[in-house]
C-alpha cells in the first residue's frame, strides 16, 4: 500500500512536471486562459470590438493571472532577431482591446514564434503609453489613407510586394 501511493505521489510530479514544460512551450504564461481563438478549443470567441477607433480583433488568447488578463498571439512565421514591428502592432491593438472590453489595462501581451533562428522564441512586448500613442496615430493614418483615391506603395521591398494581394492591380510593383 505504501509502495502504491509513493508511486502515484511520483506519477502526480511528473505530470505537473510535463503540464508546465508544454505550457511553457506554447507561449502561455501562468493563469487561466479565458479567451481562445483556436478551432482546437471548440467554439471559437466572438471578437473583441472597439467602437471609439472603430478595431476589431481576436488574440489567439487571453490569459487571466490574478487582475491582469494577457493577451497572447502565437505566430507561425519563424523569426531570426526579433520580433517583427507588424506583430507588435497586432499585439498592441489586442491589449488595447482588453483595457475597452475588460476594463483593465494590460502592462505586457506576448508574442510566440516557433523554434527558429531564435533561441528567445517568446517575447513579453511591454504596452506602454508611448506604444499606444504610436498605434492610435497609424489607426488614424490608416483612416485617412482609406479615404484616398490612390495610395502609395509604403515599402522598399520586393519580397512583400510578391506576396501582395493586390499585385495583380497594383501600378507600383517592384521587380
Amino acid at each position: 500500500m505504501l509502495f502504491l501511493a509513493i508511486f502515484l505521489c511520483i506519477a502526480a510530479v511528473i505530470l505537473l512536471w510535463q503540464a508546465g514544460r508544454q505550457r511553457q512551450a506554447s507561449g502561455l504564461p501562468g493563469g487561466r486562459v479565458i479567451y481562445a481563438d483556436t478551432r482546437r478549443w471548440g467554439r471559437v470567441e466572438e471578437p473583441l470590438y472597439d467602437p471609439i477607433l472603430g478595431i476589431t480583433g481576436r488574440p489567439d488568447y487571453l490569459v487571466q493571472d490574478g487582475n491582469l488578463v494577457i493577451p497572447v498571439e502565437v505566430k507561425s512565421a519563424r523569426i531570426s532577431r526579433g520580433p517583427y514591428d507588424a506583430h507588435i502592432f497586432q499585439l498592441a491593438v489586442y491589449c488595447l482591446l482588453v483595457q475597452r472590453t475588460y476594463s483593465k489595462r494590460p502592462s505586457y501581451g506576448i508574442l510566440h514564434y516557433p523554434k527558429g533562428l531564435s533561441n528567445n522564441r517568446t517575447y513579453a512586448i511591454d504596452f506602454t503609453p508611448e506604444l499606444e500613442s504610436t498605434l492610435i496615430d497609424l489607426v488614424t493614418e490608416l483612416r485617412t489613407q482609406e479615404r484616398c483615391k490612390e495610395v502609395n506603395r509604403s515599402h522598399e521591398s520586393a519580397a512583400r510586394c510578391i506576396k501582395c494581394g493586390f499585385r495583380s492591380i497594383c501600378d507600383q510593383t517592384l521587380k
